[in-house]
Protein backbone atom coordinates (compact mmCIF):
# COMPACT_ATOMS: atom_id res chain seq x y z
CA UNK A 1 0.00 0.00 0.00
CA UNK A 2 1.43 3.37 -0.86
CA UNK A 3 1.66 5.41 2.20
CA UNK A 4 0.54 8.85 1.14
CA UNK A 5 -2.25 10.23 -0.50
CA UNK A 6 -2.11 11.98 -4.07
CA UNK A 7 -4.70 13.26 -5.91
CA UNK A 8 -5.51 11.00 -9.49
CA UNK A 9 -6.13 12.39 -13.05
CA UNK A 10 -7.21 11.10 -16.00
CA UNK A 11 -7.36 13.29 -19.05
CA UNK A 12 -8.27 12.93 -22.54
CA UNK A 13 -5.95 14.71 -24.61
CA UNK A 14 -2.52 15.93 -25.16
CA UNK A 15 -3.47 19.68 -24.80
CA UNK A 16 -5.33 18.47 -21.13
CA UNK A 17 -2.57 16.63 -19.72
CA UNK A 18 0.02 19.69 -19.89
CA UNK A 19 -2.31 22.45 -18.89
CA UNK A 20 -3.31 19.97 -16.06
CA UNK A 21 0.33 19.44 -15.13
CA UNK A 22 1.21 23.36 -15.15
CA UNK A 23 -1.65 24.16 -13.34
CA UNK A 24 -0.77 21.57 -10.51
CA UNK A 25 2.43 23.50 -10.16
CA UNK A 26 1.15 26.58 -9.65
CA UNK A 27 -0.25 24.88 -6.61
CA UNK A 28 3.03 24.08 -5.77
CA UNK A 29 2.14 20.67 -6.15
CA UNK A 30 4.69 18.04 -7.37
CA UNK A 31 2.99 15.83 -10.41
CA UNK A 32 4.00 13.22 -12.67
CA UNK A 33 3.07 11.39 -15.68
CA UNK A 34 2.50 7.49 -15.83
CA UNK A 35 0.59 4.81 -18.09
CA UNK A 36 1.33 1.82 -16.41
CA UNK A 37 1.88 2.70 -13.35
CA UNK A 38 3.59 -0.50 -12.01
CA UNK A 39 7.11 1.42 -11.01
CA UNK A 40 4.78 4.12 -8.81
CA UNK A 41 3.06 2.02 -7.45
CA UNK A 42 6.59 -0.34 -6.66
CA UNK A 43 8.63 2.66 -6.00
CA UNK A 44 5.79 5.01 -3.81
CA UNK A 45 5.17 1.66 -1.69
CA UNK A 46 8.76 2.20 -0.37
CA UNK A 47 9.25 5.97 -0.57
CA UNK A 48 11.16 6.28 -3.32
CA UNK A 49 8.77 7.98 -5.67
CA UNK A 50 6.60 10.59 -3.84
CA UNK A 51 3.85 12.46 -5.39
CA UNK A 52 0.67 14.54 -4.41
CA UNK A 53 -0.74 14.34 -7.68
CA UNK A 54 -0.49 11.76 -10.80
CA UNK A 55 -1.54 12.16 -14.19
CA UNK A 56 -2.39 8.96 -16.20
CA UNK A 57 -2.31 9.51 -19.76
CA UNK A 58 -3.79 6.09 -20.80
CA UNK A 59 -7.19 7.47 -21.69
CA UNK A 60 -5.28 9.62 -24.45
CA UNK A 61 -5.74 7.82 -28.12
CA UNK A 62 -2.06 9.64 -29.71
CA UNK A 63 -0.61 7.51 -26.92
CA UNK A 64 -2.36 4.10 -28.02
CA UNK A 65 -1.26 4.47 -31.74
CA UNK A 66 0.20 1.56 -33.73
CA UNK A 67 -0.16 2.69 -37.24
CA UNK A 68 2.89 2.00 -40.17
CA UNK A 69 2.77 3.13 -43.75
CA UNK A 70 5.62 3.14 -46.07
CA UNK A 71 8.12 5.23 -44.64
CA UNK A 72 6.98 5.15 -40.74
CA UNK A 73 6.46 2.17 -37.63
CA UNK A 74 4.77 4.92 -35.11
CA UNK A 75 4.20 3.38 -31.63
CA UNK A 76 1.82 4.58 -28.69
CA UNK A 77 3.80 5.26 -25.32
CA UNK A 78 1.11 3.79 -23.46
CA UNK A 79 1.18 0.39 -25.51
CA UNK A 80 2.17 -2.41 -23.36
CA UNK A 81 5.36 -4.50 -23.42
CA UNK A 82 2.79 -7.63 -24.48
CA UNK A 83 0.89 -5.68 -27.00
CA UNK A 84 4.38 -4.85 -28.36
CA UNK A 85 6.01 -8.27 -28.67
CA UNK A 86 2.86 -9.53 -30.36
CA UNK A 87 2.47 -6.82 -33.21
CA UNK A 88 4.64 -8.68 -35.71
CA UNK A 89 5.93 -5.33 -37.03
CA UNK A 90 9.58 -4.58 -35.75
CA UNK A 91 11.16 -8.27 -35.02
CA UNK A 92 13.95 -6.98 -32.80
CA UNK A 93 11.98 -4.51 -30.42
CA UNK A 94 9.80 -7.66 -30.11
CA UNK A 95 12.52 -9.57 -29.48
CA UNK A 96 14.02 -7.27 -26.52
CA UNK A 97 10.37 -6.61 -24.68
CA UNK A 98 9.82 -10.45 -24.51
CA UNK A 99 12.82 -10.64 -22.30
CA UNK A 100 11.96 -7.74 -19.98
CA UNK A 101 10.04 -8.84 -17.06
CA UNK A 102 7.39 -12.17 -17.02
CA UNK A 103 4.17 -12.31 -19.10
CA UNK A 104 2.08 -10.84 -16.28
CA UNK A 105 3.98 -7.78 -15.58
CA UNK A 106 4.37 -6.83 -19.34
CA UNK A 107 0.60 -6.80 -19.46
CA UNK A 108 0.89 -3.50 -17.32
CA UNK A 109 4.21 -2.23 -18.00
CA UNK A 110 4.35 0.07 -21.38
CA UNK A 111 7.01 1.23 -24.49
CA UNK A 112 6.94 4.67 -22.48
CA UNK A 113 7.26 3.26 -18.84
CA UNK A 114 10.15 1.23 -19.50
CA UNK A 115 11.88 3.69 -21.43
CA UNK A 116 11.57 6.76 -18.97
CA UNK A 117 12.21 4.11 -15.79
CA UNK A 118 14.12 4.80 -13.01
CA UNK A 119 15.45 1.49 -13.00
CA UNK A 120 18.92 1.12 -14.73
CA UNK A 121 18.18 -1.45 -17.36
CA UNK A 122 15.32 -0.08 -19.53
CA UNK A 123 15.89 -2.86 -22.31
CA UNK A 124 13.33 -1.33 -24.69
CA UNK A 125 15.62 1.84 -25.49
CA UNK A 126 18.15 -0.46 -27.11
CA UNK A 127 16.36 -1.26 -30.81
CA UNK A 128 15.59 3.12 -31.17
CA UNK A 129 19.34 3.61 -30.18
CA UNK A 130 20.43 1.33 -33.23
CA UNK A 131 17.77 2.68 -36.07
CA UNK A 132 16.25 5.55 -37.53
CA UNK A 133 13.95 6.82 -34.79
CA UNK A 134 11.99 10.14 -33.30
CA UNK A 135 10.41 10.88 -30.28
CA UNK A 136 7.31 12.64 -30.25
CA UNK A 137 7.58 14.51 -27.22
CA UNK A 138 4.09 16.54 -25.64
CA UNK A 139 5.23 19.76 -24.24
CA UNK A 140 3.41 23.16 -22.77
CA UNK A 141 3.61 24.58 -26.76
CA UNK A 142 2.32 21.52 -28.72
CA UNK A 143 4.38 18.60 -29.99
CA UNK A 144 7.71 18.19 -30.84
CA UNK A 145 9.70 15.68 -32.93
CA UNK A 146 13.18 14.92 -32.27
CA UNK A 147 15.98 12.13 -33.28
CA UNK A 148 15.55 9.52 -30.47
CA UNK A 149 19.48 8.82 -30.14
CA UNK A 150 20.12 12.76 -29.60
CA UNK A 151 17.24 13.11 -26.59
CA UNK A 152 18.48 10.26 -24.88
CA UNK A 153 21.37 10.58 -23.07
CA UNK A 154 21.28 8.08 -20.20
CA UNK A 155 17.48 9.02 -19.43
CA UNK A 156 15.23 10.58 -22.51
CA UNK A 157 15.92 14.06 -21.57
CA UNK A 158 12.54 15.93 -21.10
CA UNK A 159 11.13 18.93 -19.31
CA UNK A 160 9.51 18.33 -16.13
CA UNK A 161 6.45 19.13 -17.89
CA UNK A 162 7.18 17.05 -20.67
CA UNK A 163 5.91 13.77 -21.40
CA UNK A 164 6.59 10.98 -24.13
CA UNK A 165 3.86 10.24 -26.72
CA UNK A 166 5.33 8.76 -29.34
CA UNK A 167 8.39 7.09 -31.07
CA UNK A 168 8.49 6.75 -34.58
CA UNK A 169 10.99 4.21 -35.94
CA UNK A 170 11.86 4.05 -40.17
CA UNK A 171 10.13 1.46 -41.77
CA UNK A 172 13.37 1.00 -44.07
CA UNK A 173 15.07 -0.20 -40.78
CA UNK A 174 12.36 -2.73 -39.41
CA UNK A 175 13.67 -5.43 -41.03
CA UNK A 176 17.47 -5.03 -40.86
CA UNK A 177 19.22 -8.38 -39.92
CA UNK A 178 19.58 -8.22 -35.51
CA UNK A 179 21.00 -10.22 -32.97
CA UNK A 180 19.63 -10.10 -29.47
CA UNK A 181 20.48 -11.54 -26.33
CA UNK A 182 20.28 -10.88 -22.67
CA UNK A 183 22.12 -12.79 -20.20
CA UNK A 184 21.48 -13.69 -16.77
CA UNK A 185 23.74 -15.08 -13.96
CA UNK A 186 20.84 -17.78 -13.30
CA UNK A 187 17.08 -18.75 -14.08
CA UNK A 188 15.19 -18.06 -16.75
CA UNK A 189 14.28 -14.89 -15.46
CA UNK A 190 15.41 -11.80 -13.31
CA UNK A 191 18.06 -9.01 -13.59
CA UNK A 192 20.31 -9.36 -16.21
CA UNK A 193 24.30 -9.23 -16.79
CA UNK A 194 23.97 -7.54 -19.72
CA UNK A 195 21.37 -7.35 -22.68
CA UNK A 196 23.01 -6.51 -25.99
CA UNK A 197 21.07 -5.49 -29.39
CA UNK A 198 22.80 -5.41 -32.64
CA UNK A 199 22.03 -4.60 -36.50
CA UNK A 200 23.85 -5.08 -39.47
CA UNK A 201 23.15 -1.99 -41.48
CA UNK A 202 25.14 -1.39 -44.98
CA UNK A 203 27.78 -3.90 -43.98
CA UNK A 204 28.26 -2.59 -40.50
CA UNK A 205 27.57 -3.80 -37.53
CA UNK A 206 25.82 -1.46 -34.47
CA UNK A 207 25.64 -1.99 -31.27
CA UNK A 208 23.70 -1.07 -27.86
CA UNK A 209 23.94 -1.95 -24.87
CA UNK A 210 21.94 -2.77 -20.84
CA UNK A 211 23.59 -3.80 -17.80
CA UNK A 212 26.71 -2.44 -18.23
CA UNK A 213 26.15 0.80 -16.93
CA UNK A 214 24.05 2.52 -15.01
CA UNK A 215 22.34 3.40 -18.47
CA UNK A 216 21.59 1.08 -21.57
CA UNK A 217 23.67 3.13 -24.13
CA UNK A 218 25.41 2.94 -27.66
CA UNK A 219 28.79 3.69 -27.93
CA UNK A 220 30.14 4.46 -31.83
CA UNK A 221 34.04 3.98 -30.31
CA UNK A 222 33.16 -0.02 -29.53
CA UNK A 223 31.01 -0.39 -33.11
CA UNK A 224 34.19 1.61 -34.97
CA UNK A 225 36.52 -1.18 -33.42
CA UNK A 226 33.84 -4.15 -33.98
CA UNK A 227 33.88 -3.14 -37.56
CA UNK A 228 37.61 -2.63 -38.15
CA UNK A 229 38.87 -3.70 -41.82
CA UNK A 230 40.96 -5.58 -42.11
CA UNK A 231 41.95 -7.19 -39.16
CA UNK A 232 41.34 -10.21 -37.33
CA UNK A 233 38.58 -10.59 -35.36
CA UNK A 234 39.69 -11.77 -31.82
CA UNK A 235 42.02 -8.20 -31.93
CA UNK A 236 38.41 -6.37 -32.80
CA UNK A 237 37.03 -7.82 -29.91
CA UNK A 238 40.14 -7.14 -27.85
CA UNK A 239 39.86 -3.58 -28.71
CA UNK A 240 35.97 -2.89 -28.45
CA UNK A 241 36.04 -4.17 -24.89
CA UNK A 242 39.44 -1.61 -24.46
CA UNK A 243 37.00 1.28 -25.93
CA UNK A 244 34.13 1.06 -23.37
CA UNK A 245 34.81 4.50 -21.77
CA UNK A 246 33.49 3.72 -18.06
CA UNK A 247 33.97 1.04 -15.44
CA UNK A 248 31.38 -1.87 -16.12
CA UNK A 249 29.07 -2.25 -13.35
CA UNK A 250 30.23 -4.42 -10.11
CA UNK A 251 27.36 -5.72 -8.23
CA UNK A 252 25.33 -8.43 -6.40
CA UNK A 253 23.90 -9.77 -9.70
CA UNK A 254 27.50 -10.17 -11.28
CA UNK A 255 31.40 -8.62 -10.80
CA UNK A 256 32.96 -6.53 -13.78
CA UNK A 257 34.98 -9.04 -14.44
CA UNK A 258 32.40 -11.20 -15.11
CA UNK A 259 30.64 -9.17 -17.13
CA UNK A 260 33.75 -8.28 -19.14
CA UNK A 261 33.86 -12.58 -19.42
CA UNK A 262 30.13 -12.51 -20.50
CA UNK A 263 30.80 -9.36 -22.80
CA UNK A 264 33.42 -10.97 -24.45
CA UNK A 265 31.78 -13.94 -26.13
CA UNK A 266 28.25 -12.58 -26.66
CA UNK A 267 30.38 -10.08 -29.25
CA UNK A 268 31.45 -12.54 -30.63
CA UNK A 269 28.52 -14.45 -31.18
CA UNK A 270 27.36 -10.96 -32.32
CA UNK A 271 30.18 -10.61 -35.25
CA UNK A 272 29.27 -14.93 -36.17
CA UNK A 273 25.81 -14.25 -36.41
CA UNK A 274 25.50 -10.88 -38.41
CA UNK A 275 29.08 -11.06 -40.51
CA UNK A 276 28.88 -15.04 -41.23
CA UNK A 277 25.24 -15.74 -40.88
Amino acid sequence: MIPYNFQYYQPTTIKEATNLFQSLLQENKSPIYFAGGTEVITLGRMNKIVTDAVIDINNIPACHILEQDDTWLTLGAALTLTSIKEMKKFPLLEKVVSEIADRTSRNKITLGGNICANIIYREAVLPFLLTESYAVIATKHGLKERPFHELFDQTLQLREEEFLVQIKVATKDLSLPFFTVKKRRQWGVGYPLLTIAAILKETHIHTAYSGLYAYPFHCEKVDAQLNKPNTEQTKRIERALQAFHKEILHDIHGSDTYRKFVLKNVLTDVIDTLKKG
